[in-house]
């Protein structure tokens, strides 16, 4: 007798348990549970993807926890951040009444449902990259305020590069509470392009993994079909199933759904004979061929019009496009929906259920009559509004009009710029220049789409920076159009616009370079992309070759666009390697020249701005009087930032230079006037600058978090990296904490030869030469500082190099090197004759005072008058750790002669240390106070032995406790490692703690 299929054995989402995946649930489900967390989610199509995070929301959901999901679309119509954005919009019932940080305002525009619980929007600031900073801190905020939620975007393989360069920054910075799950098909993807558009790494602290989706097995189809045909799966019809699906879920489920449609009528031997007479069919189209085969006329018109929109569509657009009356359409719709090709939304739209099935529901379209749909789409969208014009775009091209696609295009591009989504235009505009190089199509064929005065989009190529110092900032709105204004110009402009601004700095370096070999660009249009590739190049990859990019772009400019090649010969100017430091006043003289021509008040502005830079580094004393002259308000957005720009350069040339409490009031105002024009990177580039300030001050209590606060706030800027090394190598060094501050300094000397500005790097090499010189190795010293010495005389940086001077000069005398020591330090003194440069004069009396010392006939009393001289000095530029680095050099030059005196420098000395915690410094100190003859006890350390901690062992705990080796202690405290050894051991002993776990020991003791 036979037997019917049972209808109601399906189970699970869709109709189908889930199955196969019960390993992968669990990983995705254990990295949410643990925020932050980062979980991407890669497969082909039909693996499985979303039947899996639809598993996982539904756990989720039933334990209370947010889940806002996205969806990526590829015919998706212009809009900032959609698919982010789109998430953030189901967040009402969980978006607190208050307690929202101000920043999450910026979203109010893009969530207007939610606009009277966000706080006011904050100013919408001019450009780009400035733009986008301020979204990606308002969609943070914004997801911080929910608490423990997960973010899921599915189909980020579809996503713009907006979209994609705003996961990737929340990635990088998530809120405490925040999982992010995203879904991908890699096989989507352009070649060799991480999903997120650059490299993702997860930083330290965040959770999560990648979940890569395999085919199901036999076994697993066979308890797929299982649970949707009940006891008439046989392992026969199993294994029928598995070798027309090889795995893949989607297939496999189409099968069944048609074996459920036919269930009532067919017995269990003639089901499986349904699916054998396709012949050997096993992929999506032959099953839903089928499916498509069974519709009445108006439920084929219906799908074909779905088919050909490939979006999700309401009913009334359907059914006119398919040419239906609104009965028939809703007959058509409803049996479309009936044999499960197309779905409903949400939203009151209907769609194909799986990408899969809409192409092969699309090329069952016969040509002729697909062509006519998609021109009567155009009719259609034209009459939406707002006018859907990337679909339009689409639809043109797909009709066979290539001509009028590039005029479609080029409006869409404008209308995805004007609404901010760069993204979307920047995936158009490569699709122009694509179709522009096939067809090799002229302005005379095409027709101007546009007046030549209104090239593509509004924004101006981005900031421009070189290395620690910005050379300037855009102008929005102010672009120059190609002068033939072809189509080509204004795309390739439009996209290097789009690049210049984007967050993987590597990817849009090459898509300029794919610009620009295009050989049918104008010259002026090839000199602005060079412009930005080069400033590209130099500020952000680190590679010096930019600078030849922008002397290239110097002469492509100058005729047509002169104010442009001026912003050029601006960053050539700041250049001080290889000799180019000698060229600066020149470019920047050309610079001036070229703008009193050109009479542009914003290129102007980023000149003088420029000028006081330059004087600044040499330490002329004309900056100041010129830098009060700076106009502190102005109509001009431009001309404020070129102030604020000035006032950030000076402020911290002014504490390379020793003027510190001026350097601080120029960075404070910087900071401030940043704020007020909008510019968050000068305002980043000041608040780095103070907190280098404070651990020059002796404020080293809390340092380390302040760095990590700032660099959580701002990820992106690259100088952050360089300053928090120095700054953590000083702060290491002063602790014994030797191989971590060697690491520290590597990393600073790596990163500051990239740069256009030497000081970093001589920063860099002088605090690796001074960890050589601890270590008794001055021939090692030597390698490391006579290169940086050779670099500070070709650079001419004399009035900067704060750090090398003493350091270099002690390494050459160490090694027998006296000549080339007493050369610096005749090169120093006549390079500073007629500089105004506080602490570089310090540095140079210490560098006397050790020249003093050297060789047989050294003179002692005269070196410790050097040493006092340079003591007074750092006092009085205020800072503590070089005052006292020179106390204890004068204490060496007084010794035996006067041990009086000796003695009072070095307890001065180790006062300062114990007051700042420098650990290691200080303990150098007792042993030269024991080799003077004289005991102090060891900084807070307790009286008696017993089960408390001796001097020594207190001193052994206090470098414990800022993560020192047994090496490093041993180096800084004179000791041999098997006394290091027992000492520590009798340390954790007394403590009762592990060695991760002293410092906290000894903060709860002392308290």
């Amino acid at each position: 007798m036979a037997r019917v299929l049972d209808q109601g054995a399906a189970a699970g989402g869709g109709g189908f348990a889930f199955v196969g995946r019960e390993r992968e649930l669990g990983l995705l489900l254990a990295a949410v549970r643990t925020p932050p967390a980062v979980v991407l989610v890669e497969g082909e199509a039909g693996i499985g993807k979303s039947r899996l995070v639809h598993e996982a929301v539904t756990r989720l959901t039933a334990e209370g926890r947010p889940v806002l999901t996205g969806f990526c679309h590829p015919l998706r119509e212009p809009f900032p951040y959609g698919p982010v954005v789109d998430a953030l919009r189901r967040a009402g019932p969980w978006l607190p009444a208050d307690g929202v940080a101000p920043t999450a305002g910026a979203l109010a525009p893009l969530l207007p449902d939610l606009a009277d619980r966000l706080p006011p929007p904050p100013p919408r600031p001019e450009g780009a990259q400035t733009r986008r900073h301020q979204l990606v801190q308002a969609v943070h905020s914004f997801l911080a305020a929910l608490g423990p939620s997960v973010l899921l975007v599915e189909d980020l393989h579809w996503a713009d590069e907006a979209t994609r360069e705003l996961l990737l920054l929340l990635a990088r910075d998530l809120p405490d509470q925040l999982a992010v799950v995203l879904t991908y098909r890699a096989e989507d993807l352009a070649p060799d392009t991480p999903v997120l558009g650059a490299a993702y790494r997860w930083p330290p602290g965040t959770n999560g993994t990648v979940i890569r989706l395999r085919p199901l097995s036999r076994h697993d189809v066979g308890e797929l079909a299982s649970a949707a045909l009940g006891s008439f799966a046989s392992t026969e019809l199993g294994a029928v199933l598995y070798e027309r699906s090889q795995g893949l879920p989607l297939v496999a489920e189409e099968d069944l759904l048609t074996l459920r449609e036919h269930g009532p009528q067919l017995a269990l031997g003639d089901a499986r004979a349904e699916l054998e007479r396709a012949g050997v069919p096993r992929g999506l189209r032959e099953a839903v061929t089928e499916r498509l085969a069974a519709l009445s006329a108006s439920g084929a018109a219906v799908v074909d019009a779905a088919a050909v929109l490939a979006v999700p569509a309401p009913e009334p657009l359907l059914t006119r496009l398919a040419g239906l009356d609104p009965d028939e359409g809703a007959d058509g719709l409803v049996e479309a929906l009936q044999v499960a090709v197309l779905g409903e939304t949400p939203g009151g739209c209907y769609v194909f259920r799986h990408t899969l099935a809409q192409q092969v529901a699309y090329w069952h379209v016969p040509g002729p009559h697909r062509a006519r749909l998609h021109l009567r789409a155009v009719e259609e969208l034209e009459r939406e509004i707002p006018v859907p014009l990337v679909q339009i775009a689409h639809h043109t091209l797909a009709s066979g009009d290539r001509a009028g696609w590039f005029r479609r295009a080029e409006q869409a591009v404008d209308q995805a710029i004007a609404l901010g989504d760069t993204g979307t235009a920047a995936g158009l505009l490569h699709q122009i220049l694509e179709q522009l190089s096939l067809e090799q199509l002229s302005v005379d064929q095409l027709g101007p789409a546009h007046d030549s005065t209104e090239p593509i989009g509004t924004e101006r190529i981005g900031t421009e920076r070189i290395g620690t110092e910005p050379i300037g900032t855009s102008t929005p709105g102010a672009a120059h159009p190609p002068p033939d204004g072809d189509l080509r110009s204004r795309a390739a402009l439009a996209l290097a616009r789009i690049a210049v601004n984007g967050a993987d700095h590597t990817r849009n370096a090459a898509v300029l370079r794919r610009i620009l070999a295009d050989p049918q660009l104008a010259t002026a249009t090839r000199g602005e992309i060079r412009l930005a590739l080069g400033l590209l190049m130099v500020n952000h990859a680190g590679d010096r070759g930019g600078y030849h990019e922008l002397e290239h772009c110097v002469d492509e400019l100058i005729e047509e666009r002169p104010e442009r090649a001026a912003r050029a010969m601006v960053a050539l100017a700041m250049d001080e390697r290889n000799g180019a430091a000698s060229h600066g006043p020149a470019w920047l003289q050309r610079a001036e020249q070229t703008v009193a021509r050109a009479g542009d008040r914003a290129t102007g502005a980023a000149v003088r701005a420029t000028r006081l830079t330059l004087l600044a580094r040499d330490g002329s004393t004309d900056v100041w009087g010129q830098l009060d002259a700076l106009p502190r308000e102005s109509p001009d957005l431009e001309v404020l930032r070129q102030t604020t720009r000035a006032l950030y350069n000076v402020g911290e040339l002014a504490v390379d230079l020793g003027h510190d409490q001026r350097g601080a009031d120029l960075l404070h105002e910087s900071r401030e006037l940043a704020h007020r024009a909008s510019i968050p990177h000068l305002e980043c580039y000041s608040r780095i600058a103070l907190l280098r300030l404070e651990a020059l001050a002796g404020h080293w209590d809390g340092l380390e978090e302040r760095f990590a606060a700032l660099g959580a706030e701002f990820p992106e800027i690259a100088m952050f990296g360089e300053e928090q090394a120095l700054v953590f190598g000083l702060l290491a060094t002063a602790r014994g904490r030797r191989a971590h501050a060697l690491e520290q300094f590597t990393a600073a000397a790596t990163s500051g030869a990239r740069g256009s500005q030497v000081t970093v790097e001589l920063r860099a090499l002088a605090g690796q030469a001074e960890l050589r010189l601890l270590q008794r190795a001055p021939r090692d010293a030597w390698a490391l500082a006579a290169p940086a010495v050779d670099l500070l005389r070709e650079s001419a940086a004399w009035a900067r190099a704060t750090g090398l001077v003493p350091v270099a000069v002690e390494a050459a005398l160490g090694c027998g090197e006296d000549q080339a020591a007493a050369r610096l330090v005749a090169d120093v003194e006549r390079e500073l004759a007629h500089r105004d440069a506080p602490g570089a004069r310090a540095e140079l009396a210490c560098a006397r005072g050790l020249l003093a010392l050297a060789g047989e006939r050294g003179r002692p009393g005269r070196a410790a008058e050097e040493f006092e001289r340079g003591r007074h000095a750092w006092q009085a530029v205020g800072r503590p750790y070089d005052a006292a680095r020179a106390a204890e050099r004068c204490a060496g030059a007084l010794g035996a002669d006067r041990p009086e005196d000796a003695t009072a420098q070095v307890a001065a000395a180790l006062d300062t240390y114990d007051a700042l915690g420098a650990t290691a410094d200080a303990a150098r100190c007792r042993q030269t106070l024991r080799d003077l003859g004289v005991q102090r006890p060891a900084g807070r350390g307790r009286r008696g032995y017993g089960g408390a901690l001796s001097p020594r062992e207190r001193q052994v705990a206090e470098l414990l406790a800022t993560g020192a080796t047994n090496q490093d202690i041993a180096e800084a405290l004179f000791l041999s490692p098997r006394t290091v050894e027992q000492h520590v051991a009798s340390v954790l002993k007394k403590l009762g703690t592990t060695r991760k776990a002293v410092g906290d020991v000894l903060t709860a003791t002392d308290g």
